[in-house]
């Protein structure tokens, strides 16, 4: 008998036991399932984490405040306590936040050729109104200066950014996020330009409205008023630091302009040479990075409940064929006694559990998919297939297929034919 003969008896051999084929194809088919739709929704994640910070060039970078590193004995920097009459230990300023003095005396001296700004978070809770309209207090305000929506990727709707006179009088102007102003002025965007708007009571002109910009993980990115960082350093007063970034205009001039920012830096802080940064330089492209790599203990994890669940599968795939061959003893027995060979008999048996594996992959990748997609549906991304996680399963399904389907192959084609055939 040849190759297509075997997988002919193999497959019709399969498909007249329904419910048993059915039972091992679908607990494979699981295990597949939940390996692939979990690597179709971290796909989805990724996609759309880069498409949230694909406005973030890799040319750009921003200086932060770094949060005092607490430690308990050996090197900490911590001030340490003195006996009275004792010396005055210099005091760390690991926890000292960056001020609006030092992040300007920054945008003063750094001379690198690049495009700087000047940014302030608000908070999360603010609530703005327009005549009788009133929105819920959950607007994020942010502080900038006239180069913020440049290197923060906010692109104008309509009418102007803030200039360099906005920033320095400290003016009460603002420009509103697209689902801001949609709620305040009732869907006519264009009203808003010049309205005089209230936020937390305190009266505001529009400059302009954002263009939208969509949400990420179910939560809106169009939902902020942006100000200057003095207007909002000025009423809405909190213990927030003040955050410098920096675009160069030639992606090969970061690491050159990172370094100079560094040194420049440190001096307005007051750091001797000795002394650790109190400040974090973050490419922008790499806040991106961070937020794809957290995602690959998610594709671990789905690796090992996948593999885990066909390694329950490929153990009941084994006992179901060792099942088959109790009951086809006598089958195998008149196969040999009409001249078939043992090889043909142990094909034939692994060829059976290799078309079950198969159909479990199958359908398991087809489901893992939808499901997957699901998710990719909810984040608003396009359809995504994870073409590599499909040949990987086809792959470790063929895989178990023979290894669970080896023993009972060969323990069918060593069945002495005579003993065979008088099997009740």
């Amino acid at each position: 008998m040849n190759f297509r003969d075997i997988f002919s008896l193999a497959f019709r051999t399969v498909r007249s036991n329904k419910l048993r084929s059915g039972l091992t194809i679908f607990i494979i088919a699981f295990g597949i399932m939940a390996l692939v739709g979990i690597i179709t929704a971290i796909k989805a994640m990724n996609q759309k984490f880069t498409e949230s910070f694909s406005t973030m060039g890799a040319n750009s970078f921003t200086i932060r405040f770094k949060e005092r590193n607490i430690r308990f004995g050996g090197n900490g920097r911590e001030v340490k306590l003195k006996k009275k009459g004792a010396k005055k230990e210099k005091i760390s300023s690991l926890g000292k936040i960056i001020t609006k003095r030092e992040a300007e005396l920054f945008v003063n001296r750094f001379n690198f050729p690049a495009t700087k700004s000047i940014s302030l978070f608000g908070n999360r809770n603010n609530i703005a109104s327009y005549e009788s309209v009133k929105t819920t207090p959950n607007i994020t305000m942010y502080g900038g200066d006239e180069n913020y929506l440049l290197l923060n990727g906010f692109s104008l709707q309509t009418g102007r950014n803030l200039n360099r006179i906005d920033v320095h009088a400290g003016r009460n102007v603002c420009i509103l996020g697209y689902d801001v102003a949609k709620n305040l002025f009732r869907g006519r965007i264009e009203r808003a330009v010049n309205s005089v708007v209230r936020i937390n009571n305190i009266p505001y002109r529009v400059l302009g409205v954002l263009e939208s910009r969509g949400s990420t993980f179910g939560f809106s990115r169009d939902n902020v008023i942006i100000t200057t960082y003095s207007n909002l350093n000025r009423n809405f007063p909190s213990r927030y630091s003040f955050i410098m970034a920096v675009m160069t205009n030639d992606i090969l001039k970061v690491n050159t302009a990172m370094g100079e920012a560094e040194g420049v830096f440190r001096s307005i802080r007051k750091l001797s040479t000795t002394e650790e940064s109190n400040f974090v330089i973050d490419r922008s492209d790499s806040i991106a990075e961070k937020a794809i790599n957290s995602l690959r203990f998610l594709t671990i994890s789905a690796t090992v409940i996948g593999l885990i669940t066909l390694i329950g599968a490929a153990i009941g795939l084994m006992n179901i064929m060792l099942v088959s061959v109790s009951e086809r003893t006598r089958e195998v027995g008149l196969i040999k006694a009409i001249g078939g060979k043992s090889k043909m008999v142990s094909r034939q048996f692994l060829m059976e559990a290799i078309i079950i594996s198969l159909l479990g992959a199958l359908l398991g990748i087809l489901l893992g998919i939808i499901v997957g997609n699901l998710f990719s549906f909810v984040l608003k991304t396009g359809f995504v297939i994870p073409w590599d996680w499909v040949l990987y399963g086809i792959v470790i399904c063929t895989i178990v297929g023979l290894l669970a389907g080896l023993y009972p192959a060969i323990k069918a084609g060593k069945l002495n034919p005579i003993e065979a055939l008088r099997y009740e």
